[in-house]
């Protein structure tokens, strides 16, 4: 069972995995660095996109075999994304990369209509990964990133999201929990009644491969004794797999609290819902939070 980044290095080993992954605008050390140890892990072939003379003294500064890249000179940064963008579109990578490019250049090619990756009336969403030492397995979750204050349709269809990028790590059942501020059903807040509707989806199959239930406090998602000291009795709670949170705000929140607050947490993330998986790091990561996030996105498409 993986249970943190380290079991999937060595699932994607074992796997013998090998994706292409293109850069965008890939011409910082730490975009750069990242791309290198996947290379190097073997699970990746990658492709740089940008400014070749940045990524050459990048690599020299750095102690880093050039060679190992295919680079792709643009020395234009929007031109760069765009070209990173269109060579995914039509089948020349398998992940995509945000390097240190601003992020509306990156979803602005992303989202183009004609080279992007977005299929047409599809949703655009983004699933995080968070090893804690706290917790005796990986936490998936969602939508830190993208969606503000997502409808009860956009949450079906993140619930599906989470579902296959948990499925992707060997998980065959995830368990979903709809985080609300509470466990109980309270009608005045929209989280516990839209929690309880997409349990009852999942009961019904009508979101498929796993088991759900909301809506539930966090407390209750993760700690057991709490849900003894409730006395809930739930198949998820205490032992949830994914978290599928309210907003965007509670979701970042969650995230930056784990990355802030507690001490030995790695972490990853990727946009879904597109036709290849796009990596939209903060220029700010660690190169082990992109390290992670393309080891995320490998494993989601292998």
């Amino acid at each position: 069972m993986i249970k943190n980044f380290e079991d999937v290095f060595e699932a994607l080993r074992a796997k013998a995995v090998r994706k292409r992954l293109v850069v965008a605008w890939g011409v910082d050390s730490h975009s750069i660095g990242a791309a290198y140890l996947a290379v190097e892990k073997g699970f990746v072939e990658a492709t740089l996109v940008g400014d070749a003379a940045k990524i050459a003294k990048v690599c020299e500064e750095e102690g880093l075999d050039a060679s190992k890249f295919t680079i792709v000179d643009n020395p234009v940064e929007i031109k760069a994304v765009a070209q990173a963008v269109q060579i995914v579109h039509v089948g020349g990578g398998d992940v995509m990369m945000k390097g240190i490019c601003s992020t509306d250049k990156f979803l602005r090619a992303i989202l183009n209509k004609e080279t992007g990756l977005l299929p047409p009336k599809g949703l655009l969403s983004h699933v995080s990964v968070v090893e804690n030492p706290n917790y005796p397995k990986l936490i998936f979750f969602s939508d830190m990133a993208v969606i503000p204050q997502p409808g009860f349709r956009q949450k079906v269809k993140m619930s599906g999201f989470l579902v296959g990028v948990a499925r992707s790590f060997g998980i065959s059942t995830p368990k979903i929990a709809f985080v609300a501020a509470s466990e109980q059903m309270l009608d005045t807040m929209p989280a516990c009644t839209e929690g309880a509707m997409l349990a009852k989806m999942c009961d019904r199959g009508q979101i498929a491969g796993c088991v759900g239930d909301g809506p539930l406090a966090l407390d209750v998602c993760i700690d057991p004794e709490s849900v003894e000291i409730k006395k809930l009795r739930s198949e998820v709670a205490g032992d949830a797999d994914c978290l599928l949170f309210p907003n965007i705000e509670s979701a970042n929140v969650f995230w930056k609290t784990n990355s802030k607050l507690c001490k030995g947490v790695r972490q990853a993330g990727m946009l879904v819902g597109t036709t290849a998986p796009c990596i939209l790091a903060s220029r700010a990561d660690s190169v082990d939070t992109k390290l992670n996030s393309i080891a995320e996105a490998v494993m989601f498409v292998s």
